[in-house]
């Protein structure tokens, strides 16, 4: 398929941090390819397997945890770059590494971060990803971090729009490697953005489903699911309602997915048209996203994450689970701060000085798996009373 003229190009690639010889090189891959396989072998990557989507810890290994998040917000992005010609590895790459940088225990860890950081400038997720891709992950003998592209790290820091209100981690990279902070990302890291909502929106009804937090019935209150669920039932007639189980969730689930990205798809050519955008030059300087939905489905969308929220996100059990979370990232945090030996030959030597102990701190925190964390305080502090499902 002939690329789009708004495509991102690896050939025309605004290059890397640190130079790279070409007889470097290991095999025949483009600079976004080597990009998206970097991602993949990092250790970063590898630990997202026992990270948080939306259950903590979870015992059932059908829920999905953030490296199956990542790997189907990178199949819905892919599908959408395509159809709109853009580049494909650029995008896999963005959606592959988005969620790098998040704590164990998801949003929960991430909030005990956040308070544990209150003196030293705080906690996000977002500029995590970079801290970690550009100065943690040290694969290499010659620098720290991937020395992924300008490209891939400007859609990682921009993919949710401008960031006109970094935070310090994210500034730090941008002073180091400049990344234009205050405009618009590619047209690639913007699919993968709504990529990511669109599998969450969608995975997360059917991890709520299968762990009997949310019912069909509550969700028929959702028009757009009532809606996806009359007419999986009409397209599926023959099946006796107690034998369809979770075959017609999961129906209601792809099927919803497809709706969403069709609207996408219609709403960003329509966009892409209307701003005669004709080069990754021109997407920058527009003055709003182009990528994006409808009215009516942002609307829709919007309406079914405030049901997401009240439903499952702050379901009781969810709610307990995370108060345990951030018990265990508070009292880790506040142990190693007390005494870095406790983090281990690499990690311990800290600096003596705030804010850099602090966030040297979290650092090696922010790296734990849930199951490592929850170890961990166990044996340097002691026992820790968990919610079912840990």
């Amino acid at each position: 398929m002939t690329p789009a003229p708004y495509a991102a190009d690896p050939a025309r690639s605004r290059g890397r941090r640190h130079h790279e010889p070409t007889d470097a090189l290991r095999g025949p891959r483009d600079a976004f390819q080597r990009d998206r396989d970097r991602v993949i072998h990092s250790i970063s990557f590898r630990r997202l397997r026992h990270k948080t989507q939306v259950f903590m810890a979870p015992d059932g290994d059908h829920f999905r945890v953030r490296l199956t998040h990542s790997l189907e917000v990178a199949q819905i992005g892919r599908t959408v770059a395509r159809a709109l010609g853009l580049n494909e590895d650029l995008t896999e790459a963005i959606c592959l590494a988005h969620d790098i940088g998040h704590p164990p225990f998801g949003h929960a860890g991430e909030d005990a971060l956040k308070a544990a950081l209150n003196e030293a400038g705080g906690f996000d997720h977002n500029g995590h990803t970079l801290r970690v891709l550009t100065a943690i992950e040290r694969p290499y003998p010659g620098w720290d971090g991937l020395n992924l592209t300008w490209e891939c790290l400007e859609g990682l820091a921009k993919h949710n729009g401008p960031q006109r209100h970094s935070g310090w981690a994210m500034r730090e990279a941008d002073a180091a490697f400049p990344l234009q902070l205050d405009s618009w990302p590619s047209l690639e890291a913007q699919v993968a953005a709504i990529a990511d909502d669109i599998a969450y929106d969608n995975h997360d009804i059917d991890d709520g489903l299968r762990a009997g937090l949310l019912t069909l019935d509550q969700l028929m209150e959702v028009p757009m699911v009532a809606r996806g669920w009359a007419a999986v039932q009409a397209r599926f007639p023959d099946i006796a309602a107690d034998a369809s189980g979770l075959r017609l969730h999961r129906e209601l689930v792809r099927a919803q997915i497809g709706v969403m990205v069709n609207d996408l798809l219609a709403e960003t050519r329509a966009r892409i048209a209307e701003a005669r955008i004709d080069s990754v030059d021109a997407v920058r300087t527009t003055r709003h996203a182009l990528v994006g939905f409808t009215a009516a489905m942002r609307e829709e969308e919007r309406t079914l994450k405030r049901f997401m929220y009240a439903n499952l996100y702050h379901h009781p059990h969810q709610l307990t689970a995370a108060a345990a979370a951030r018990t265990v990232v508070a009292g880790l945090f506040d142990a190693f701060h007390a005494e870095p030996a406790l983090m281990g030959d690499r990690w311990s030597v800290v600096p003596s000085d705030e804010p850099g102990r602090s966030r040297q701190v979290a650092d090696y925190i922010a790296g734990m798996t849930d199951r490592f964390a929850v170890s961990k305080y166990r044996e340097i502090i002691g026992p820790v009373e968990l919610p079912e499902g840990f």
